[in-house]
């Protein structure tokens, strides 16, 4: 039997790292994601959990310490936030390109300048092109929960790629909710030891890591490489089904649909913000509007598919970013227009820029989204791309 407690974001991603059993924890501590690492640490201590704890000069050294652990096959983890991240940069397509199955937990956090310990989404989507399989989740159970199903998604021989659990920083990661912790004995059964028989170093086996191509191979390694995280598609729907069977948690594989059979108007949300926007879609319902929602998981591997089939019989769609591409519009934006674009007849789109550096992203602000998406639908006019809660006039 599991237990029940009351935890927060960052307790949670530990709680998932301690029953997933890493080798080796390489931490470097950053706001907000510091109580991860301590709770980590907390754990080795007190031998809950058998593992290697290396406390790393940067997070540079972090990513490079994951990496050193993956190549000899063993299970590494560390966690990182905002200009940590961007710091660990360079190495996290030498990760993805050896194919070495990290898990990583970034706390969202805004980047300088001016610098901000606040959630928003830029620092991950610096990184969207880095090979990493990303994720995002809504709140600390399904933090946990992806612990366990990143190690399990990222160690198939299929996928061997590292994959970034994202969580909404200070939102999720600071605030307590009831959490179903699971029972070592049912996780060890649904996530079994990591195998890595072709990738890992082996002195009776040897072979090159991290090897340079000319440019007679070098685009094959990254076609291979772009296939294969097209093909995990198809790893991360059974995991996650495969989890729900065994946990009674199933959300949905890369995309998660709520009321969107009928609706007309669909706002189009990743991470925390989720929550509060199936609260407001509930209350539109209530008054007789037809809108829904739509929640990414997964940024990478895109689910464009996916959003075509939910989206094909609305008349407006909405994008939450929480973050912008300067010069242009929200990243989560782009992405989704890519896939609507070969729809034979596709919705209207409208970009809400919102919560940049921890602004609050209140009930007010998505009911006037909402708002926005009906009247266009209404066919009326308004801003394709919309400042939510700002003071700046264009």
């Amino acid at each position: 039997m599991g237990r029940r407690a009351f935890i927060c974001g960052n307790d949670a991603v530990a709680e998932g790292v301690r029953l997933s059993r890493p080798h080796v924890i390489s931490a470097y501590p950053i706001t907000p994601q510091t109580i991860a690492v301590e709770r980590l640490a907390d754990f080795v201590e007190d031998g809950s959990l058998k593992a290697e704890y290396m406390h790393v000069e940067s997070e540079h050294s972090a990513m490079a310490c994951a990496m050193g652990v993956s190549s000899v096959g063993a299970r590494a983890f560390t966690a990182t936030s905002s200009q940590g991240l961007l710091y660990m940069a360079e190495c996290l397509p030498y990760a993805s390109g050896a194919r070495m199955p990290i898990v990583m937990m970034n706390a969202n956090r805004s980047i300088a300048t001016p610098w901000n310990i606040y959630g928003d989404q830029m620092d991950s989507m610096f990184l969207l092109n880095s090979g990493w399989i990303q994720m995002y989740v809504e709140d600390a159970q399904e933090a946990l929960d992806m612990m366990i199903q990143a190690y399990r998604i990222a160690e198939t021989e299929e996928v061997m790629t590292p994959m970034m659990v994202n969580l909404d920083g200070f939102v999720l990661t600071h605030t307590y909710e009831v959490v179903d912790i699971p029972d070592q004995k049912d996780v060890d059964e649904f996530l079994p030891p990591i195998n890595m028989p072709e990738s890992k170093m082996d002195l009776n086996d040897p072979k090159s890591l991290c090897i340079t191509a000319g440019n007679d191979w070098n685009m094959e390694f990254k076609i291979k490489q772009e296939l294969d995280m097209q093909n995990s598609v198809h790893t991360i729907e059974a995991v996650d089904k495969a989890f729900g069977e065994k946990f009674g948690r199933y959300y949905g594989g890369l995309l998660e649909e709520y009321r969107c059979e009928d609706a007309e108007v669909i706002l189009i949300t990743t991470g925390s913000v989720t929550g509060t926007s199936r609260i407001v879609v509930d209350d539109l319902r209530n008054q007789g509007k037809k809108v829904g929602l739509l929640k990414l998981r997964y940024l990478r591997p895109f689910p464009a598919e996916k959003i075509r089939e939910a989206v094909k019989n609305a008349k407006v769609i909405g994008v939450v970013d929480k973050n912008i591409s300067f010069g242009y519009e929200g990243t989560i934006f782009t992405n989704v227009n890519s896939a609507l674009v070969t729809m034979d007849k596709h919705p209207k789109s409208l970009n809400f820029i919102a919560g940049i550096g921890g602004r609050d992203i209140g009930k007010n602000h998505i009911e006037d989204m909402f708002q926005s998406m009906m009247n266009v639908s209404e066919g009326k006019e308004e801003e394709r791309i919309q400042y939510m809660n700002v003071r700046c006039e264009k």
